[in-house]
C-alpha cells in the first residue's frame, strides 16, 4: 500500500461508520486517491466520450443491423434521444460524440470531427486500415485526452458506437492472445449467424497471422473508433483523471492500450460487466472488478456512466462524511494502532 493509500485508509476509518462498512465504495475511494494524489479525492467535472466508426466487416453479414445504423444512432446521440443521453443527464455527465470513421458526413449537431476514413476496410479480405490511418487514430485519441484534461474533467467515461465493432473487438482480443469465449452474439444475432461470425473472424485471424506487435493487430483487424479509444486511454496517463470503460468493444480497445502500456490499469475502472461473454475475460486479464452487473449489452457508454456515478458517490462519502472528532462521536480506542 502506497503512502497516499495509507493516508486515505486512515481517513476512511476515521469517518463516522464502522471500519470497512462501505465495502466496494471504500475500495473505489482508495484507488481514486491514488489517481488524484490527494486525500480525500473529489469528483468535479464528468464527461462521457462516445467514439463512433463504421466497419467493413459488416459486408460479411456478421451483425444484426446494417451499417447505416451507426450514422442514424449518432444523430440520435446529437439530438439527445439515446439511452446514453438519458443516463448522462441523470448522472451529471457531459456527452461528447466523436466521429472517428463513420461512413457518412454530419451536417448538424455538435460532433467532434476526427474522421480518419469512411469506415475501415473489410478485414476478412484485406487489412482494416493503413499505418497512416492507425497513427492518426492514436494521435487523435491522445489529443482528445489532453483536451479533456485542459477542460477540467477529472472523471471520464468511454462509450462506442459502430455496427460490426464486436467483430473487430473479438478479432483484436484473439490476435492479442485471448481465446476462449471471446466471440459472442454482440447485439443479439441468432445462433446461426454466430457460427458464421465465428468462422469469418477465425479465418481472418489465420489470414493475417502472424501479428508483429499491438499496432499491427489494430491495423489489420481493428476499427477507427477502437484505435482512437486506445489512444485516448494512453493519453490519460499522468493526468490525474479516472477513466471508466464500458462494455466489450471499449474494453477490447483498453486491452490494446494495456498491451502497449501495462500501467493504464492504474487509472481505469470497469463500469460494468456486460452480458457479452468475452467481456469478463478481458476484465479478468486487466484485473479490473466491474462496479455493477446489470446484464446490459447496449454500448454507447451506458454501463460506464452508471459505474461512474457510483464512483462519484464513493468520492462524496469520502469527502463529505463527518469524522468521529468533528461529529463528537466516540471511536475505537485502538484504531490508531493499525497505522
Amino acid at each position: 500500500m502506497s503512502d497516499i493509500q495509507k493516508k486515505m485508509r486512515f481517513h476512511l476509518d476515521n469517518l463516522t461508520k464502522p471500519v470497512g462498512s462501505l465495502g466496494v465504495l471504500e475500495e473505489i475511494a482508495l484507488k481514486l486517491a491514488e489517481i488524484q494524489k490527494k486525500v480525500p479525492p473529489t469528483i468535479g467535472k464528468k464527461g462521457v466520450f462516445v467514439f463512433a466508426g463504421d466497419h467493413g466487416i459488416t459486408d460479411e453479414g456478421v451483425s444484426l443491423y446494417p451499417k447505416e445504423v451507426t450514422f442514424q444512432m449518432v444523430l440520435n446521440f446529437l439530438s439527445g434521444g439515446a439511452a446514453i443521453n438519458v443516463l448522462s443527464r441523470s448522472c451529471g455527465f457531459d456527452v461528447s460524440v466523436i466521429d472517428s470513421g463513420v461512413a457518412a458526413d454530419f451536417s448538424e449537431g455538435e460532433i467532434i470531427d476526427r474522421k480518419v476514413g469512411y469506415g475501415t476496410a473489410n478485414f476478412s479480405k484485406e487489412e482494416a486500415m493503413s499505418q497512416e490511418e492507425l497513427t492518426a487514430c492514436l494521435s487523435h485519441g491522445k489529443a482528445l485526452a489532453e483536451k479533456a484534461s485542459e477542460d477540467g474533467y477529472n472523471l471520464v467515461a468511454i462509450g462506442d458506437m459502430g455496427i460490426g465493432n464486436t467483430s473487430s473487438a473479438a478479432a483484436l482480443c484473439l490476435a492479442g492472445g485471448l481465446t476462449n469465449g471471446i466471440i459472442d452474439k454482440g447485439t443479439g444475432i441468432s445462433d446461426e449467424t454466430l457460427l458464421h461470425k465465428r468462422s469469418i473472424i477465425e479465418a481472418a485471424i489465420e489470414k493475417h497471422s502472424p501479428f508483429q506487435g499491438t499496432e499491427e493487430i489494430m491495423r489489420k483487424v481493428g476499427g477507427f473508433e477502437l484505435a482512437t479509444i486506445t489512444g485516448f486511454i494512453l493519453g490519460l496517463k499522468d493526468r490525474k483523471i479516472a477513466c471508466v470503460i464500458d462494455g466489450f468493444p471499449v474494453s477490447a480497445a483498453a486491452y490494446m492500450a494495456y498491451l502497449m502500456d501495462n500501467s493504464v490499469t492504474s487509472y481505469l475502472f470497469a463500469g460494468h460487466e456486460s452480458k457479452v461473454t468475452g467481456h469478463r475475460r478481458i476484465l479478468d486479464t486487466l484485473s479490473l472488478r466491474p462496479i455493477v452487473k446489470l446484464n446490459m449489452r447496449l454500448g454507447e457508454g451506458t454501463g460506464a456512466v452508471i459505474g461512474g456515478f457510483l464512483i462519484e458517490l464513493a468520492a462524496k462519502t469520502a469527502s463529505e462524511m463527518a469524522s468521529f472528532e468533528s461529529a463528537g462521536v466516540a471511536k475505537s480506542e485502538n484504531l490508531e494502532e493499525n497505522y
